[in-house]
């Protein structure tokens, strides 16, 4: 396969992952999908019978190739696309991003002093080819009191985070063990990302 300029669009706003890409040197411009509104780019239902980890890699890929898409149509340059999805998984349940107050303070009481599942596809999209791999890390919460757990809420910081929580924010102090991948949690496994651009010849670290 030829060389790719080592560039590539990212369709998501997070900031986490635009970090996270900076951190191991790729080159990235955001490429905006639309995420609200009447007519949504990728519709992020379940399906029923669906397992997370099916769900989380179908979103990505979804997210990768609706980008690809939008390349073609804007006639801009041609980069791969990248697509990611983070699930956090309780007791077989995918707990999205809050949708308020009382919901955040739901979500984090049934955490507090239990293990979850974090689960994060990424899926790279070029031409007619698509790839996708999964991150899953096990994250261990400590007891919280309602006390530990109002003023985290009260910061903001859950509303926008699948499991409403921040691994990389003050969330960090409920943390007792996590196995796998810490930037997987953040919402971009650095590793799987890494495995993936390398499949399509891109060498960001030259």
């Amino acid at each position: 396969m030829a060389h790719i300029d080592s560039r590539i669009y990212l369709a998501s706003r997070s900031p986490r992952r635009r970090e996270l890409l900076r951190q191991i040197g790729v080159r990235h411009e955001v490429l905006l999908l639309r995420e609200s509104g009447g007519r949504l780019d990728v519709d992020e239902t379940p399906r029923p019978g669906e397992s997370p980890q099916d769900y989380a890699q179908r979103i990505a890929c979804a997210k990768a190739d609706v980008g690809w898409q939008r390349v073609i149509e804007r006639h801009i340059p041609h980069y791969p696309v990248l697509g990611a999805d983070t699930t956090v998984i309780l007791d077989d349940e995918i707990l999205g991003k809050p949708l308020g107050l009382n919901a955040a303070i739901d979500m984090l009481g049934r955490l507090a002093g239990r293990s979850h599942q974090v689960v994060t596809a990424v899926s790279v999209t070029y031409e007619d080819r698509c790839e996708a791999l999964l991150s899953t890390s096990t994250v261990k919460f400590k007891p919280l009191s309602e006390r530990e757990i109002l003023a985290y809420t009260s910061s903001g910081e859950p509303f926008d985070k699948a499991g409403g929580y921040a691994i990389q924010g003050r969330a960090a102090t409920f943390i007792e063990h996590l196995e796998g991948s810490y930037s997987g949690v953040m919402g971009l496994p650095l590793f799987e990302t890494a495995q993936l651009l390398e499949r399509f010849n891109m060498k960001f670290f030259e």
